[in-house]
């Protein structure tokens, strides 16, 4: 409660939280979460082109990224999990995104192989499949979904991995639908809070700190 210029006493609505819940004894379980990249880390619109370089044209794709879930994804490594990315198409955007939020792994099968691919990293992980999380949106993601722990779909899946996910987020892919995820995840396994005040406190900076060029932000910092 606040009170304003003239003394008279102002409150704030109450928070409502109406979002996607974990069960907690199964989000505490989860070791990795991975991630789809087409429909889920992006909206799944690609933009196909080609530029001059001397006499050759050189072919590019581009991607469209939310900064949102880069940050959720930070949260989820700050707090100890394993984050990977499996996609079943090959783009030079994917590899740059996935080095700019340091992933612990990513791969690029153009014959979206996504199960094997993901029973590898599990295995060097020394997990299993039980403790994975696998957010997808499509039928390519469905060998994985059907095996995992905790398959979740976001919010513009199709109508089979809505049926297979135990959890369905709200948001959809490539406008905040990992960034929910990732809340949902941790507020389950009570470690949300803790999440955001280590991020605070490693972003809040003393004024006489803020003064010298060291202090200056990482150009390279993760978003």
């Amino acid at each position: 409660m606040t009170t304003n210029a003239t003394g008279a006493a102002d409150s704030l609505p109450p928070l409502v939280v109406d979002a996607p819940r974990v069960e907690q004894t199964l989000a505490r379980r989860i070791r990795v979460v991975a991630l789809d990249v087409d429909g889920v880390l992006t909206d799944g619109g690609i933009y196909l082109g080609s530029a001059k370089t001397g006499e050759a044209d050189v072919p590019f794709e581009l991607k469209r990224y939310d900064i949102q879930d880069g940050l959720g994804i930070q949260l989820l490594r700050d707090a100890g999990l394993k984050v990977v990315i499996i996609t079943g198409r090959v783009s030079e955007s994917v590899a740059q995104r996935a080095r700019e939020l340091r992933v612990d792994a990513v791969v690029q099968d153009p014959e979206a192989r996504k199960l094997t691919a993901l029973t590898t990293i599990v295995n060097d992980f020394g997990c299993t499949l039980d403790d994975v999380a696998f957010v997808g949106d499509d039928l390519p993601d469905l060998s994985v979904l059907r095996r995992v722990g905790l398959p979740v779909a976001v919010g513009n899946a199709v109508a089979e991995v809505r049926r297979t996910a135990r959890l369905q987020l709200r948001a959809h892919g490539g406008h905040g639908a990992v960034r929910e995820f990732a809340e949902a995840l941790l507020v389950a396994r009570d470690e949300w809070m803790d999440a955001v005040e280590r991020y605070v406190a490693s972003r809040s900076v003393a004024a006489t700190e803020r003064a010298t060029p060291e202090a200056a932000p990482r150009e390279d910092a993760p978003v």
